[in-house]
Parts: C-alpha cells; structure tokens; sequence
C-alpha cells in the first residue's frame, strides 16, 4: 500500500477530527490572483462545513468573484502526530437572515460547550447576524493524513 493511502482518514476519522478542532484555515482567491488566508470558527451540517464571516470581509468579496475556496485543518507537533484534512469546495454564500442567524447559534452553541444561551444572547447573535453572511462550503476534493498510523515509520 503507498504511503498516501496508509496515511489517509476515513470519513468518520475526518468527522471527529473536525468535531474535535477548534478553527479551519479558509483560502479564497483575492483581487490580484494571490490566495487570502482567514482563520475562521465553523460548525458541521449534515457532514458539510459552515461557517459565517462578516459581509463587507475579504473572504466574501473574494468569494462573490470566484465561488471557491480552499480549507484545511490541521493539528499536532510533532511528525508522527501530524493529522489533518484540506477540503476543494465550492461556496454557497447565505444571506437570509434565519439562515445566518441558525448558523450564529449553532456557533456559539459550540464553542461555549453546549452550556446553553445566556439571558439577552440571542439578541446579540441576531444584531450580529444582521451584518454577517453564511457560509456553505461544499467539498468537491478531499485529502487527509494521520501521521500516527504509520507507526514511528517514516
């Protein structure tokens, strides 16, 4: 077996690898042919990657020219713990504020550990998802690699 093989996730490795990271790198392509690199927090939809970013951002005034995006996460330190997955997607751009909105919620349901809403948060969420616009991001290509199955050999 090549070592590409060897390495690569499966699908439910890649899904809780993503429900264990925290941030993904997203790479459009900007005005002058270069790629613009964006960190940004995101939540899995029936095994898609959304996300949401503000409307007037790079991200989405690059992604208005050119619907596609390039995103990878990744962890580890050392060689033999290197894990991660690059996603080639098309980017559906979502504006319907009940969109935005569920996103932002799914968002902050997240990264605050499921602790539930704080009195007044949804209204924050909602005045925020006013100027904000979703992001679907559907993979097209896919690749990944886990280090720690090659077993220290390299």
């Amino acid at each position: 077996m090549n070592r590409r093989k060897q390495i690569a996730m499966t699908d439910d490795e890649v899904a809780a690898f993503l429900d264990e990271q925290r941030t993904l790198t997203c790479a459009t392509i900007g005005k002058s042919g270069w790629p613009h690199l964006a960190p940004l927090w995101f939540v899995l939809r029936d095994g898609q990657v959304w996300a949401w970013t503000y409307g007037k951002s790079q991200k989405v005034r690059n992604l208005e020219r050119d619907p596609r995006a390039t995103l990878q996460v990744e962890a580890g330190v050392d060689y033999s713990e290197l894990r991660g997955v690059t996603f080639e997607c098309d980017v559906v751009l979502h504006r319907d504020p009940e969109t935005v909105l569920g996103i932002g919620l799914e968002l902050t349901d997240r990264y605050t550990g499921g602790a539930g809403l704080a009195p007044g948060a949804e209204d924050m969420i909602r005045a925020q998802a006013a100027k904000r616009v979703g992001l679907q991001f559907v993979e097209r290509k896919r690749a990944s690699w886990d280090h720690s199955k090659l077993g220290g050999a390299y």
